[in-house]
This record gives structure tokens, C-alpha cells and sequence, in this order.
């Protein structure tokens, strides 16, 4: 199937499998006389496996080591759950930051009355360069 086709059946653009072809996450397709790249049934399933690692929140180095493990018959589910585990543990510290900001604006948000004056307690708390992010608002 030509580029479209492949994107039409991984959901992945055409310019996103260009992209992870010229960063060698997937290796280039093949190209025809005319010099059109052709995918196989193969490529799109590994376009599938990258899609959704990425709605997982992978990045692109940790697709590459679990595109790797995927392709190796051999591989010892350890090394998997290991990058899985990693993984987690990002989304919690990004999960416990996310909060965090949050907590901080919706605090300085409640804060602000929100009428015509010009005095703004949200900007004021941005402008508070000597203020810790995670707790001068709580």
C-alpha cells in the first residue's frame, strides 16, 4: 500500500510516518519504480504499536527500546515491565507537578474578585519570582 493507504490504517499521518522514518523509528518503506514508498501489512502494524504508545505517553526513545523487545522472540518480559514501571513512575511526578499547578492557580484564581479594578492578585503571583511554585499559594 502506498503512504496514504498506511496512514489511512494506522491513523497516523503521512507526514508523522516520514517523520519517524527519517528518525529510524521505523525503517524507510520500500519505494516503487516511480519512487513511491510502499507499506506492508507489517508496517502498518508496527505504526499501530507506535500510535498507541504514544497515547501512552512513551516517548520516542522508550517506543524505540519496546519496538525492539516487540521484534525479538527472545526477549525477557522483565526488560518490558521494566520500561512499563519506569514509565509509571514519570506519569505519577508528572501527575503530582500537574496537581501542583493546579492547586497554585486555582488558589490565586479565587483570590482575584474579578471586577474592574486594576489590582490583580493572579498577576501579581505570577510576577512573585521569589515565590516557590509548589506552595506559595496553597
Amino acid at each position: 500500500m502506498n503512504i496514504g493507504q498506511a496512514s489511512a490504517a494506522s491513523g497516523i499521518s503521512a507526514k508523522m510516518i516520514r517523520h519517524y522514518e527519517s528518525i529510524k523509528l521505523i525503517r524507510p518503506g520500500p519505494r516503487t519504480a516511480a519512487g513511491y514508498r510502499t507499506y506492508s501489512d507489517n508496517d502498518v502494524h508496527t505504526l499501530r504499536f507506535i500510535k498507541r504508545a504514544r497515547s501512552l505517553g512513551f516517548s520516542l526513545d522508550q517506543i524505540r527500546n519496546l519496538l525492539s523487545l516487540w521484534q525479538d522472540e527472545h526477549r525477557a518480559s522483565a526488560d518490558v515491565k521494566a520500561i512499563a514501571l519506569e514509565h509509571v513512575t514519570e506519569l505519577e511526578q508528572r501527575i503530582t507537578e500537574l496537581t501542583e499547578m493546579r492547586d497554585t492557580l486555582h488558589h490565586l484564581a479565587q483570590s482575584c474578585s474579578g471586577d474592574a479594578r486594576a489590582d490583580c492578585p493572579i498577576l501579581r503571583g505570577l510576577a512573585d519570582a521569589s515565590a516557590d511554585d509548589a506552595t506559595c499559594c496553597h
